[in-house]
């Protein structure tokens, strides 16, 4: 996300090399280049305008620190409005009542309030939260069933309503179940349209005025650029909204609506949608978001993700077993693997990367299924293969070839590889995480 807009900034810092101090004349070519680059990714122009102004009113005359080029003070100051223009804080989600809080989701047909529904519940549950999912969206085909087997798969408690009944009945009722059996969240989906009318505003203001919700989060597609901010605004004309989520913010690479909604609407983004898997949602924090735009990279969410999904107790077996010098086998790189499929992937590392690591770390584009084909590979092996990786001769290639659909080439890349993560293993304890992360890239895309 972002790629356009961050090399277009990247290419600022270059334009002051060599300037002793931030002058109008010297910022001016700079600042046209900022505000191209804000423009092209979509951003609101009242937006842009208002940006632009900031920036050079605090810019001009700013003496460059020792340490700093002026083209890195220049950045220091967008970095500081991009952060103010998001938000300044993380908006936290408010539960501060008395149970249950009620979380409404409003929005627009198509903008993915059931699937951010499911994702919420199964971040509130990371929370030690007991949710319950109720669905209101009795007009669209298979919207109730799709919530429902979100629950299933999520172990969330779903709702089960009457098949006739209507929308403010199934919220009511929803509540009141909630209530008697102690949930702390009730989070209702209601139904959406392909643009906003009379009827569904009347609808979703009922339901509000109804369950007095704690939350009103307007779920919206970030893809939508200046539709996703106009139909933002829209809505928080008419319906008391208390927070955003932007979701397939990873389909889009300009950004605009991240930067924005906030300001157009006054509503704070609360939750980001950054995957279509059910662990892609992430609260919003305006001053990691502007680091990754500016290309200084989100190594704090890097290590939150880390944290979260990698498994501590795998990963202290590993460290052990190298220290004592038992050596990395292949068993040990298929772990590896699934532990980077369970953070999003090569591509979702890359993005939190800082950009002179990411850099290092690229060469040529990566394609993430590249990682379940070597896993395949790897599977297709005995175990005794895979710890024993010199065993692997011709007939034993072929056969391994012949299980996995390959050809006996990728086998021998993917070992050769082996060899390089292996060497790379015994090195990194030393400083390597920029040769770790452009080994791992260099192993996969010719697989």
């Amino acid at each position: 996300m972002f790629d356009n807009l961050s090399g277009r900034l990247a290419g600022v810092m270059k334009q002051l090399r060599g300037q002793a101090r931030l002058t109008e004349e010297n910022i001016q070519d700079a600042l046209r280049d900022v505000r191209m680059a804000l423009l092209e990714a979509d951003v609101a122009l009242p937006v842009v305008r208002d940006f632009i102004a900031h920036v050079k009113e605090r810019a001009l005359g700013r003496d460059v620190i020792t340490s700093l080029t002026p083209g890195q003070a220049l950045i220091q100051v967008v970095h500081e409005e991009l952060v103010r223009l998001m938000g300044e804080s993380q908006a936290a989600l408010n539960l501060a009542t008395t149970p249950p809080a009620v979380i409404l989701m409003a929005g627009l047909q198509g903008a993915g309030k059931t699937t951010t529904s499911g994702k919420l519940a199964r971040w509130l549950k990371e929370q030690k939260k007991k949710v319950l999912l109720a669905s209101c969206d009795v007009y669209r085909p298979a919207a109730i069933e799709q919530l429902r087997l979100l629950g299933k798969q999520l172990e969330v408690d779903f709702f089960e309503a009457p098949g006739s009944a209507k929308p403010l009945e199934i919220a009511q009722a929803a509540h009141a179940h909630a209530k008697t059996r102690y949930y702390d969240v009730l989070i209702i989906d209601t139904a959406g349209r392909l643009a906003i009318d009379a009827e569904m505003m009347a609808e979703i203001g009922a339901l509000h005025a109804a369950l007095n919700p704690i939350e009103t989060l307007f779920v919206v597609d970030a893809m939508q650029g200046q539709d996703a901010v106009n139909t933002a605004k829209a809505f928080n004309e008419t319906l008391p909204l208390t927070g955003i989520v932007l979701t397939k913010l990873d389909g889009d690479a300009r950004g605009g609506a991240a930067l924005s909604v906030r300001h157009v609407t006054g509503q704070p983004i609360k939750f980001v949608g950054v995957s279509e898997k059910l662990t892609g949602l992430e609260p919003f924090y305006p001053e990691r978001m502007a680091s990754r735009i500016l290309g200084m990279g989100d190594v704090l969410s890097l290590i939150e993700d880390a944290h979260k999904q990698v498994d501590q107790v795998e990963a202290a077996k590993l460290a052990k077993k190298l220290k004592s010098g038992k050596g990395f086998d292949l068993e040990d790189f298929k772990m590896q693997l699934q532990q980077m499929q369970k953070m999003g992937g090569l591509s979702a590392l890359m993005d939190k990367l800082p950009g002179n690591l990411a850099q290092a770390a690229q060469g040529q584009q990566v394609d993430d299924k590249a990682l379940s084909r070597v896993e395949g590979i790897i599977n297709s092996m005995t175990p005794t293969e895979r710890r024993h990786p010199e065993l692997l001769k011709a007939s034993r290639k072929r056969r391994i070839a012949a299980g996995a659909g390959v050809p006996v080439q990728d086998i021998n890349r993917l070992l050769s590889q082996f060899e390089q993560m292996q060497k790379m293993m015994k090195t990194m304890a030393k400083g390597g995480m920029a040769k770790m992360m452009r080994n791992m890239k260099g192993m996969l895309p010719g697989m």
